[in-house]
């Protein structure tokens, strides 16, 4: 069901403009110097392991958190000097429900959209679509102390759409959802960007991002590190296919990494906690042979080998050298130290 607003909104650039934004926590560098920008209409997602700068960016775009340096644009406003009309054309969910526990769940809605002037006809009619869309129609008037974790956060990010704003920040959105659910949610940011919205996403979701996102940045220690469409960012590792082997001994991943190298093959990426190694399939089936033997050659036994499509998981590790879910220690810290 398409989301709509009478709120007239026209922006003459890019949707979100960033540039050169820095940001330091005492010692700690949560952003160096960060660029992007965001067309509107699109969804775009900001990829990037725990720790790597996302929700302090986050922070910053929503007006919470103010940049050492640089400058960054939410519409055609400035976050400092118009931080309230940066407000009046976002919506944020965070990472943590932020509903009231003594309030049922229509009544959750109700409020804010009393909070936006919608007027009490139509505040009813879109709690009732809301409450819908996100499966809690039945639970509509039960307070919300007794709602699941599940259930407060699709309350959460029905709250955010009350006013169908046309820009809208979801920091890691499905996290702790049920499948049921964060499929539903999917939809949900589907439809925000049919409607001609801008949704900016982050998550650690790869898969998320590439059933979602148009556009696609890659973050890490800070900065972005690679951006592009979901297909662009899987070419960079290879193109359409490459061949993934796991090992049967993952302690001989990087002796398996070096081997390939050896075949001409220069984008090889291994990952030692797993022992998986991948490496770009050119030619097609006939490398897989040429693999087995530099493998036999130097006494590495496979425990699996075959073609595959890559994956956003592939292009993380292949650009950053380390998973998504692996966390950079130290360089973001916990969000209630930001707002001080």
């Amino acid at each position: 069901m398409p989301f709509t607003t009478d709120r007239k909104f026209i922006c003459t650039g890019a949707s979100i403009n960033v540039e050169q934004v820095s940001k330091s926590f005492g010692k700690v560098r949560a952003l160096n110097e960060l660029s992007l920008k965001v067309d509107p209409g699109t969804v775009f997602a900001l990829l990037g392991p725990n720790g790597s700068g996302k929700t302090t960016l986050v922070r910053i775009l929503t007006t919470l958190l103010r940049p050492d340096s640089g400058t960054a644009h939410v519409g055609d406003y400035d976050v400092i000097r118009n931080a309230r009309s940066v407000r009046t054309i976002i919506g944020l969910a965070g990472q943590y429900p932020a509903v009231d526990e003594n309030l049922t769940g229509k009544e959750n809605l109700e409020m804010i959209g009393q909070l936006y002037h919608l007027g009490r006809q139509k505040v009813r009619k879109r709690s009732d679509e809301l409450l819908n869309i996100f499966d809690l129609s039945s639970a509509s008037n039960r307070r919300v102390k007794n709602y699941s974790g599940g259930m407060r956060r699709r309350l959460d990010l029905a709250a955010t759409l009350v006013a169908s704003p046309p820009i809208l920040f979801l920091d890691e959105p499905t996290t702790g959802l049920d499948p049921r659910s964060r499929l539903g949610l999917w939809e949900v940011i589907s439809q925000q960007a049919k409607s001609c919205n801008t949704v900016f996403l982050t998550t650690q979701y790869l898969e998320e991002a590439d059933h979602l996102a148009n556009n696609i940045a890659i973050m890490d220690n800070g900065r972005v590190i690679r951006e592009g469409s979901p297909q662009e960012l899987k070419d960079c590792c290879g193109g359409d296919t490459h061949v993934k082997i796991k090992l049967v001994d993952r302690s001989r991943t990087i002796e398996a990494v070096e081997a390939l190298r050896e075949l001409g093959k220069e984008n090889v990426y291994g990952d030692p906690e797993t022992g998986e190694v991948s490496l770009p399939a050119i030619g097609g089936a006939s490398i897989l042979a040429g693999v087995v033997r530099r493998m036999d050659a130097v006494g590495i036994i496979l425990a699996e080998l075959g073609l595959k499509q890559p994956t956003l998981d592939d292009v993380f590790l292949a650009i950053t050298g380390h998973t998504s879910t692996e966390e950079n220690q130290g360089n973001e810290i916990p969000e209630g130290s930001q707002a001080k």
